[in-house]
């Protein structure tokens, strides 16, 4: 079976991506990629006690890149690996209006 990610932002717009077949990345790897994202892109916990768990980075870096960052090839290849690798499921539903992770 092969691995999704499907990415649902605000106004119904939506992504759907395969993971790549392979090895997947590294869990520390994709963490420190979402760790690098979550900064750069000026996220903010969503826990008022500042506890960041990985779910939340997913669902705050997906919130802040948009639309432009996601049709960005390069970038979106990187997230795709990143987000398997963290999360290690076959099926990730990143759902933003929802603020909500399922698999």
């Amino acid at each position: 079976m092969r691995s999704q990610i499907l990415v649902y932002l605000d106004k119904g717009v939506e992504f759907h991506f395969h993971v790549e077949e392979g090895p997947p990345m590294a869990h520390d790897v994709a963490r420190a990629w979402l760790d690098a994202q979550f900064t750069a892109l000026e996220c903010e916990p969503l826990r008022a006690s500042g506890k960041v768990l990985t779910a939340d980075k997913v669902l705050r870096v997906t919130e802040a890149a948009g639309v432009s960052w996601f049709e960005n090839a390069k970038w979106a290849a990187d997230y795709v690996k990143a987000v398997h690798g963290a999360l290690k499921k076959p099926m990730i539903r990143v759902d933003v209006p929802s603020m909500a992770i399922t698999y």
